[in-house]
């Protein structure tokens, strides 16, 4: 993918609500593929992996429309893939300057104790917890995002 801003979940994954089968293929066109899912046979969540990027994507479905997708790191570091957030690459930018670059940007940024950020009016979550081989910091924390989810049913419980 080249470097210029993508949003999956509208550009190129496709418009939100989408049906299941439609949101599949969407993400098969990006190189990920179905390799699990969640819910029988009107699952919740399929996990879509890429194989090359060692990268995963889980397009999430409420009452068989699409309603989310979770963005989990690349394991290949020089894998060309971009997740962006107003020209912001999230896996990239180191994530302790996550926050305060989004803020310039003009977003408000929620943070927790958990390792999470928010940006509520957009429906993001990044995350920085993982137990995978990513590049860590001095203290051994990773220094990237390893996760981010983009909803359209905004970020309290779900109720489905």
């Amino acid at each position: 993918m080249p470097s210029d801003e993508r949003r999956p979940s509208h550009d190129e994954y496709g418009e939100d609500r989408q049906p299941l089968e439609a949101g599949l293929g969407s993400a098969g066109g990006l190189g990920f593929h179905p390799a699990g899912s969640y819910g029988g046979d009107t699952p919740g969540m399929v996990l879509c992996a890429h194989e090359g990027y060692r990268a995963d994507l889980t397009p999430g479905f409420t009452k068989g429309r699409l309603t989310a997708i979770e963005v989990r790191r690349f394991r290949d570091e020089g894998a060309d893939l971009r997740v962006t957030l107003d020209g912001l690459d999230v896996f990239r930018t180191p994530s302790d300057d996550v926050p305060a670059r989004l803020a310039e940007r003009g977003h408000v940024v929620e943070e927790d104790d958990l390792g999470f950020e928010a940006v509520p009016e957009l429906g993001v979550i990044f995350a920085n917890n993982s137990s995978f081989g990513y590049p860590r910091d001095e203290e051994g924390f990773p220094i990237h995002s390893d996760y981010v989810l983009v909803t359209s049913d905004g970020l309290g419980p779900r109720g489905d």
